[in-house]
Parts: structure tokens; sequence; C-alpha cells
């Protein structure tokens, strides 16, 4: 059975990448407005929305939204790590 901690960890850790992805999502958005003038699409999978927008968009959406929660993983690692003095459990390396 999991502890306290490991319990606590995946809550920290779900919720920023939560949060992470949300962000991410709302900047990728605005920045491909910016760029191409006009809205993502709704429904990539649409035989009427071009293939190169799909697929454009399904990769940026897919490469920025692994970024954020990456980042904000770590970022919440590192915080997890000052406030308990120990590395969360999964991500200890094994040696």
């Amino acid at each position: 059975m999991a502890d306290k901690g490991d319990i606590g960890w995946r809550l920290v850790a779900g919720a920023a990448a939560f949060a992470g992805g949300f962000v991410a999502k709302k900047a990728i958005t605005m920045a491909w407005k910016k760029s191409t003038g006009k809205e993502p699409p709704t429904n990539p999978e649409s035989p009427d929305v071009a293939l190169r927008e799909a697929i454009g968009w399904a990769v940026i959406m897919g490469v920025g939204m692994e970024v954020a929660r990456l980042l904000a993983t770590r970022a919440a690692a590192r915080q997890w790590a000052k406030g308990t003095g120990k590395s969360p459990y999964e991500l200890k390396s094994e040696v």
C-alpha cells in the first residue's frame, strides 16, 4: 500500500501536470491564432480541415503539451524536495 508521501506526491504531480497543460493549451492556441490569423481546428480529424493544418496542429499541440507537463512536473518535484527534504519516490534514480 502506498504511504502518505507517495499519495501526496501523486496528487501534487497530477495537479502540476493539469495546470501546466491548461496554461500550455491557452498559450498554444493564442500563438496559433497570432501566427496563422485564424482559429485552430476544433476537429483536426474532419475531412473539411486541410491535412497540412491538421498535422501542424497535432504536432504543435502534442509537443507543446508534453513539454509543459514535463516542466510543470519537474518544478513540482523541486518544490516537493524543498518542502519534504527528499525527492519524490517515483523520480529517484535506481543505482
